[in-house]
């Protein structure tokens, strides 16, 4: 048995005093007691919280950080310039680079206070578009990069067949995420054998990745595969995508999906940036999950999230870091809270009459986040996995906070400092604000990094 002692920690009670949280070797919470005493090897703590899970990364893009930010010499940039950067980036990359840049960047995630990812795979073949050898080859590496630095990992292997809703074939950078329906039932094979060879909280997950990649007849059968994972999905996310949508199948994307499928609490649908007020609500009431990315929403201009008119109808939510540029739980919730601001002119627009902003933040983080991994977590309680994170306010000059204060704090003024702990299912990866394993894992990522720029 582990045991942390925490002076305060946030329980399904809500805040209690001098809590003593027990687990076993295999990662899950056996005991749970408020006003307990210290035992001596007890791990002491100030503040105890459910770790958060990221619920929407594509890795390899850790290493574009800076490489974007550029202006182009006409015109006016967009998601859409971004991407063809993207893509000629990924070209360079083969896999001892995809496994070492995200090594690197689930790390700083646990750093940050993520203790489990979901990471959205659609990086599968050559560059080209030949397939490796092992059609499962990256998506190995990422399991790998995952057991490296310990954190909870739900793999979400890509479909990507087409260029555009109308249809339009893969060119380019889009080869190296190419699959038809038979090529992506062997992958989603191969990554189930890669995912039951890994820890015991590793989880599996499907991702058909938009309605301009994936044909309406492939989202229908996928959609129908393995009814019990999940199944994340981009849409909304480009106004773009909004005309060719409505143009080709009649509909605007999240009213298109919301007509044609069962839309229930397996759904993650990332980025729901444009939609109308009835999409808004009519998503709310599915109990789906809208995986939020602000950090690159706002890096990409994509738009702002109706946030007030979703949570007002009940909607879930979570927050993922997406592409990596700039990786932090607490800058998710903060973008996420002062897009509101900033659209509506008005303070605090998320939280309910008298209620917190930071605890509403970080409770519909944590709930929506582990509903979208399917995972047993978010809240510290027993049977769930030990997921969880240990904050100092006091690092960040933020003292004599206690309670639902605390949060706004942490949230709103707080910084990576703060966070000294974290345990993803019981493995204590980050310890006095670093990872166990950072100097090796940073060392590799140096490493190649420094090779691919070379390549640039």
């Amino acid at each position: 048995m582990t045991a942390i002692f925490a002076e305060t920690a946030l329980l399904t009670s809500g805040w209690k005093a001098d809590v003593r949280v027990a687990f076993a070797a295999d990662g899950q919470i056996e005991t749970v007691q408020a006003g307990a005493a210290r035992r001596a090897n007890d791990h002491a703590v100030p503040i105890l919280l459910p770790a958060l899970s990221n619920l929407h990364s594509h890795t390899f893009q850790r290493a574009m950080a800076g490489l974007a930010e550029r202006r182009g010499p006409s015109g006016r940039d967009s998601f859409w310039t971004w991407r063809e950067i993207m893509y000629r980036f990924l070209d360079l990359l083969d896999p001892d680079d995809i496994e070492a840049i995200a090594a690197f960047a689930f790390m700083e995630m646990q750093e940050a206070g993520f203790s489990a990812v979901a990471e959205f795979h659609y990086l599968h073949n050559r560059p080209g578009g030949a397939s490796y050898a092992d059609r499962g080859e990256l998506a190995a590496r990422l399991a790998a990069a995952a057991e490296t630095t310990g954190i909870g990992l739900t793999l979400l292997p890509v479909h990507y067949r087409q260029g555009g809703v109308d249809g339009r074939p893969l060119k380019g950078g889009q080869l190296r995420f190419s699959n038809d329906l038979e090529t992506f039932g062997e992958l989603v094979a191969r990554c189930e054998a890669i995912v039951g060879a890994a820890s015991a909280d590793t989880g599996l997950g499907l991702a058909p990745h938009s309605l301009r990649a994936v044909p309406v007849s492939d989202l229908a059968e996928i959609a129908g595969w393995k009814p019990d994972l999940p199944l994340h999905m981009h849409i909304a996310e480009q106004e773009a995508e909004l005309a060719e949508t409505q143009e080709i199948l009649g509909a605007r994307p999240m009213e298109w999906l919301l007509a044609n499928h069962d839309v229930t609490q397996r759904w993650c649908l990332i980025h729901c940036t444009h939609m109308n007020p009835a999409e808004t609500e009519g998503l709310a009431c599915t109990r789906a999950v809208a995986g939020l990315c602000p950090v690159t929403e706002a890096n990409l201009g994509d738009g702002i999230f109706d946030g007030e008119r979703y949570l007002e109808s009940g909607g879930r939510l979570g927050i993922g870091s997406d592409s990596n540029i700039a990786i932090s739980t607490i800058g998710e919730l903060r973008q996420l809270d002062y897009s509101q601001r900033l659209r509506d002119r008005a303070r605090v627009v998320l939280a309910e009459p008298g209620g917190s902003a930071g605890r509403k933040l970080y409770d519909l983080a944590s709930a929506g986040g582990t509903q979208a991994l399917g995972r047993s977590a978010g809240s510290i309680e027993i049977g769930k996995w030990a997921d969880l994170v240990a904050v100092d306010p006091a690092r960040a000059g933020l003292h004599g906070v206690s309670g639902d204060m605390m949060l706004d704090a942490y949230v709103f003024a707080g910084s990576q400092a703060c966070v000294t702990d974290l345990w993803s299912a019981g493995r204590h990866v980050v310890r006095e604000s670093r990872h166990v394993a950072r100097d090796a894992i940073a060392a590799r990522y140096k490493s190649r990094l420094t090779s691919i720029m070379d390549r640039l």
